[in-house]
C-alpha cells in the first residue's frame, strides 16, 4: 500500500500562505540600495541613501546582527508550520517590543539600548552528559545545519502575543553533534553575560546572572523545539536574541532563551532563572495554559501585538497540544 500522508491541522495550501514579499519589503528596499542589514548594522552606524542620512539606532530593524548568517538567509519556508488563523506580526513591531532584562525592563526601549552589542565572534559550547564535548562557532553552524523558516505563535507570560517567521533548525540536530548519553535527562542553557554591553545586568545586581533555562530531554527532542538564527529572513536583531536563541512555542516566552553561549546536558532537573527568583509565579515547565492563572493575573486571554485591543482566547499549549500534550498531565508545575 502506498503511504498516505494525513495533513496536520496547522497546514494550509501554498496558495493560502502569507506572501513572503508582505514581510520582506524592507529587505528588498535595502537590496535596491545596494545594502544588506548585516552590512550596515552596528554600534554608531549610519547609512546614506539618495543623499539622505539615516541613523540606524532610530530603527529597530537595523540594530546589530551577526554577519555569519547573512549568506544563508532567508531560509526556505517549511509549510508544515503555519498559523493560518492569525496575521503575521509586522516586522517593525516584532523588533521593537521585546523582553530582554539584560538590557532594560522597558519592552519598548530594548532596541534603543543594544547599539553596542557585538554578536561576532561567537561560539556555543555543548558539554555535560555527552560522548563528545563540542564547541561550534557561527560559521560552523551556518555550514553544518540545513535551515528552514517556520511561522510560530509566540506567547509571553504577560499575556501579549505575536506571530512571527523564525529561520533556524531543530534543536535535536544541534544536540546530536555531541552525542548525548542515556544519562542526559535535561538540557540546561545559558545566555551571554557581558555587562559592558548589557547595562541591565548592573541595574539588577541581585538577579542570578547569567540568564539560564532548561528543558527535559524529551522536550528538546520534539520537532517543535527550534534553534533560531533569523527573523523575517534576516539574521536576528540584537534585541531578538542575536545571534542564536531558542523558540519553544508551546511555552511562555521566557523559556525561549536568547543569545545562547552554553548548552549542558545533565542528569538532574536544572534550576531556571525565573523559577530561582520566584518559584511561586514561574515553574520549570511553564507551558501555556489558559486554565492555570498566574498568581497576579488570568491567563485566559491574550492580546496580539501591535493591536493590544484585540483580545483572543489563550489556547492550551499555545495551540500546539497535538504535538506536545503526550509529554504532560496538564498541570506540570
Amino acid at each position: 500500500m502506498s503511504h498516505i500522508r494525513i495533513p496536520k491541522r496547522w497546514e494550509l495550501p501554498e496558495s493560502q500562505a502569507t506572501p513572503q514579499d508582505v514581510y520582506l519589503n524592507r529587505r528588498q528596499w535595502l537590496k535596491a540600495a545596494g545594502l544588506t542589514v548585516g552590512a550596515i548594522a552596528g554600534p554608531g552606524c549610519g547609512l546614506s541613501v539618495d543623499g539622505v542620512s539615516y541613523d540606524v539606532q532610530n530603527d529597530p530593524l537595523l540594530t546589530p546582527r551577526s554577519a555569519a548568517f547573512r549568506n544563508v538567509l532567508p531560509a526556505p519556508r517549511n509549510d508544515l508550520y503555519e498559523v493560518p488563523e492569525r496575521a503575521l506580526t509586522p516586522a517593525f513591531d516584532a523588533a521593537s517590543y521585546n523582553n530582554y532584562y539584560e538590557f532594560t525592563t522597558n519592552k519598548s526601549q530594548v532596541w534603543q539600548i543594544v547599539g553596542g552589542f557585538e554578536p561576532d565572534p561567537w561560539s556555543v559550547r555543548i558539554h555535560g552528559e555527552v560522548e563528545q564535548e563540542t564547541t561550534l562557532d557561527l560559521d560552523d553552524i551556518a555550514r553544518r545545519f540545513p535551515l528552514e523558516q517556520r511561522i510560530y505563535r509566540h506567547r509571553c507570560v504577560e499575556r501579549w502575543a505575536m506571530t512571527v517567521p523564525w529561520d533556524g533548525f531543530p534543536l535535536r540536530d544541534l544536540l546530536a553533534v555531541a552525542s548525548p548519553l542515556s544519562s542526559a535527562r535535561y538540557v540546561r542553557f545559558t545566555t551571554l553575560s557581558r555587562p559592558a554591553q548589557q547595562p541591565g545586568i548592573d541595574e539588577r545586581p541581585r538577579d542570578p546572572w547569567p540568564y539560564f533555562e532548561g528543558l527535559t530531554i524529551e522536550e528538546a527532542d520534539l520537532d517543535l523545539a527550534f534553534v533560531v538564527l533569523g527573523l523575517y529572513g534576516e539574521p536576528l536583531p540584537a534585541q531578538n536574541g542575536s545571534p542564536l536563541r531558542l523558540a519553544v512555542p508551546w511555552k511562555y516566552g521566557y523559556k525561549s532563551i536568547k543569545a545562547i553561549v552554553d548548552i549542558e546536558l545533565v542528569a538532574e532537573q536544572p534550576p531556571t532563572f525565573w523559577n530561582t527568583l520566584n518559584a511561586r509565579e514561574y515553574g520549570f515547565y511553564s507551558n501555556v495554559n489558559p486554565d492555570k492563572p498566574h498568581p497576579r493575573w488570568s491567563q485566559a486571554e491574550e492580546w496580539l501585538i501591535p493591536d493590544t485591543g484585540n483580545r483572543v482566547p489563550t489556547m492550551l499549549y499555545n495551540g500546539y497540544g497535538e504535538e506536545v500534550s503526550f509529554l504532560y498531565n496538564g498541570d506540570e508545575d
